[in-house]
């Protein structure tokens, strides 16, 4: 018997063993060729990106199963290893099975097999990692473009109610610079209406994710104190917690802005409402169960708190300043109450 053959692996050699038992049935791929370019050993995840198993694999040359143009930098690659006997990490690109373009990064480094310097290495697929990084990041441009160019104030508030992103519109709403915008709680950008316990409660329903949307109406502040009622549709990103982390709020309309007025009660509105729809001052006082004197007292105190001096200006003003819902027919309060 020849001694040789009872000859214990040199270190290098068992690290090289070790490495091939480690790896054999990881998630990333990885391989032992030698100086040649020959497959002494691939795990089942190198043979995969061929399409094949190790089987068929082992014994193969790069040539086999690249293309020239890839194979000659394949061989580029460990040519430098096995001069350098040091690892080298690399980022690759490599034609997949299916023709499409691949990457993966990881080491190379140099191994000892069969009393032979050869060439190890370990990578890992991040194809798909890119693909849906760039994706990711189309997404963001299109939906920064979109926000930006839209024309439409919007902005993205956090749980607790603090602005984090806002478009210019948002900003030139309010009448702040965008950095000013940023970083407000959004209750401070409300004025104190009797509907605001409303908003409160369909938000908090969003946050606890009772519901996803919510198309509802708040009067808005500015810097200089200007209030104007605008309709607000709000909804929620993100399905994955429990709870809701942010909310988009995009403004869809806006009345006209003005100064703070006292707030009219539920008959001034009603009284509103049923002018617009063309009713005499005798058909308001029936459908309301009014007296003539009643409805006269409540016109003239209309006309003073809204500054109009006709029924056409009551009316008009009742729609420029978001008191009546802009859309609706019969008209109805903006409030929805």
């Amino acid at each position: 018997m020849d001694d040789s053959s009872l000859e214990a692996p040199t270190p290098s050699e068992s690290r090289a063993h070790s490495f091939a038992d480690l790896v054999d049935l990881a998630p990333a791929a990885a391989f032992i060729r030698d100086s040649d370019g020959r497959y002494l050993w691939a795990n089942h995840a190198y043979a995969h990106l061929y399409g094949t198993v190790p089987e068929d694999v082992i014994g193969k040359y790069i040539e086999d199963l690249d293309a020239p143009a890839e194979a000659g930098r394949f061989r580029a690659l460990d040519q430098e290893v096995l001069s350098r006997g040091a690892p080298v990490r690399h980022t690759l690109g490599y034609r997949r099975q299916d023709g499409s373009a691949g990457r993966a990064v990881g080491h190379r480094f140099p191994v000892r097999e069969n009393a032979r310097t050869c060439v190890a290495g370990i990578y890992v697929d991040v194809t798909d990692q890119l693909r849906v990084t760039v994706q990711w990041q189309e997404a963001e441009e299109n939906l920064q473009a979109l926000r930006d160019h839209s024309g439409l104030p919007c902005a993205l508030l956090s749980a607790n109610g603090r602005v984090v992103e806002a478009s210019a519109a948002a900003a030139e709403l309010f009448r702040l610079a965008l950095h000013d915008l940023v970083g407000r709680r959004a209750h401070t950008l409300l004025a104190p209406e009797p509907d605001l316990d409303l908003l409160r409660r369909r938000w908090n329903g969003l946050i606890a994710r009772r519901t996803r949307r919510v198309e509802t109406t708040a009067v808005l502040v500015d810097s200089r104190g200007l209030q104007r009622r605008a309709q607000l549709h709000l909804t929620t990103i993100g399905h994955s917690a429990a709870r809701a982390r942010y909310v988009w709020a995009v403004v869809t309309h806006q009345s006209l802005a003005h100064e703070a007025h006292p707030s009219l009660t539920a008959a001034q509105i009603r009284i509103l409402s049923l002018l617009a729809e063309g009713s005499s001052n005798g058909d308001i006082a029936t459908s309301l169960k009014l007296s003539r004197q009643t409805v006269d007292y409540h016109l003239s105190r209309l006309r003073h708190l809204l500054g109009a001096a006709t029924r056409p200006a009551l009316v008009a003003r009742a729609y420029v300043l978001g008191i009546l819902a802009p859309r609706a027919w019969p008209p109805r309060s903006a409030t929805g109450l």
